[in-house]
């Protein structure tokens, strides 16, 4: 397992730290994902044989918030 830490911006409430961790886990190979309004990021736990950060970075965006 590795781990990866992604700025986040775009996130002004609870909700939207709930839909980035939800994106973010429901990509095949995310155990977990912490994520931190206060901090603007969110520190990803994958196995790197089955996601990568440029998927998590496109998943978030999609989800209409910035990857930094």
């Amino acid at each position: 397992m590795q781990t990866v830490t992604l700025g986040i911006s775009g996130m002004t409430c609870g909700g939207c730290v709930r839909s980035v961790k939800n994106v973010l886990e429901g990509i095949q190979g995310v155990s977990s994902a912490a994520v931190s309004l206060e901090k603007a990021q969110a520190t990803v736990t994958y196995d790197p044989a089955k996601a990568d950060a440029n998927r998590m970075k496109e998943a978030v965006t999609d989800a209409g918030y910035q990857v930094a």
